[in-house]
């Protein structure tokens, strides 16, 4: 069984903006993100990207944008990421969907496909839809927050390459 580290995208890997990152110019990694992610694939996890975007559903972008910026950020860090899932789906808009974080699907998936060991692997995320998403898939989880007070995450932190030494410790 393989161990890994799902990942949310916007907020994690990447700033975070109110108006959706889907343009290369918007892509913004934070410093000690690239880091991180060669510890944490150094230590033998897979990296895998769960991350929803509405945007799809709300016309804003398409799943090509979302690739290309996946792309993108692989060339930025030397294609350390293993695979992404993500949701085009929103209730409001196009249809409800058990992919869509708070609910598991994505994590479920990549646990089938990749062979994960949920009891050695992490989720994590800025949101608590992300850490909601990793307790239902039964991984351990790590809230990027600065509010770790409001968190229903086992570990809070502030960014990755904090959150890949807690996990490595």
């Amino acid at each position: 069984m393989n161990k890994c580290i799902f990942l949310d995208r916007d907020g994690v890997l990447n700033v975070d903006r109110v108006d959706y990152v889907y343009r290369l110019e918007d892509l913004i990694i934070p410093e000690g993100t690239i880091e991180a992610l060669q510890k944490l694939k150094a230590a033998g996890y897979l990296l895998i990207v769960i991350t929803n975007q509405s945007g799809i559903a709300k016309g804003i972008y398409t799943r090509e944008d979302v690739l290309m910026c996946h792309n993108y950020f692989q060339e930025q860090c030397g294609n350390l990421l293993d695979d992404i899932y993500f949701s085009p789906h929103h209730e409001k808009f196009t249809s409800a969907s058990l992919t869509r974080k708070p609910d598991s699907l994505m994590i479920e998936k990549a646990m089938a496909k990749y062979k994960i060991d949920p009891n050695t692997s992490w989720m994590i995320g800025d949101a608590h839809r992300d850490i909601t998403a990793g307790k239902k898939a039964g991984v351990k989880t790590i809230h990027l927050t600065e509010k770790p007070e409001e968190s229903q995450s086992e570990i809070t932190t502030s960014d990755l390459l904090r959150a890949s030494e807690l996990v490595l410790a």
